[in-house]
C-alpha cells in the first residue's frame, strides 16, 4: 500500500545501476525537502535511537482513524535527511489508519535499502518508523 509518490522513488531506484547513485539520489531528495522550522527542533519532536538528530513534526488532519496524516521532519545529516524525504513520500496524505496498515520495512526493502545502510542508519529508520506508526496509533484512538 504505497504512495504514488513512494512510486516514483521505487521506480527512480529501478533505474539506478549502482549505490554510488542511489545514495545521491537520496541526498537529493533530502536537499528537495522544505527546512523543519528551527521552533519544531525541540526535544518533543526528536526521534530517538538515531545517531544523527532528527526531527519528526506530526500534522494531523481530522479525528479518529479516518484523519489524513502528514509530517515534517529534518536531520542534520543529508544522508538521513534523504531517508525522512523517503518517509514522508511513504507515509504522507494516508490516514492514520492506513498509516498503521502500511508494511514499511516490506515497502523498504523494495529499494535494498537495509543491505546498504550501516547498522546504526537501518536502527535509525526503524527508530522514525516506529515513531510514525506512534503517532499514527495516538490519532487513531483520538475522538
Amino acid at each position: 500500500m504505497a504512495t504514488e509518490a513512494f512510486e516514483d522513488i521505487a521506480e527512480n531506484f529501478e533505474f539506478l545501476d549502482d549505490w554510488e547513485d542511489r545514495y545521491r539520489f537520496v541526498i537529493d531528495l533530502g536537499k528537495a525537502m522544505p527546512p523543519l522550522d528551527p521552533a519544531f527542533r525541540v526535544a518533543a519532536t526528536k526521534v530517538d535511537g538515531c545517531a544523527s538528530q532528527v526531527w519528526i513534526m506530526p500534522e494531523i488532519e481530522g479525528h479518529g482513524a479516518d484523519a489524513v496524516f502528514r509530517f515534517q521532519g529534518d536531520s542534520d545529516a543529508m544522508i538521513v535527511r534523504g531517508l525522512v524525504a523517503i518517509l514522508t513520500a511513504l507515509f504522507n496524505g494516508l490516514t492514520v489508519a492506513e498509516v498503521l496498515q502500511v508494511n514499511a520495512a516490506e515497502e523498504l526493502e523494495r529499494l535494498g535499502l537495509n543491505d546498504h545502510l550501516s547498522a546504526q542508519r537501518s536502527n535509525g529508520l526503524r527508530s522514525m518508523v516506529e515513531r510514525i506508526r506512534k503517532i499514527a496509533s495516538e490519532a487513531a484512538t483520538a475522538g
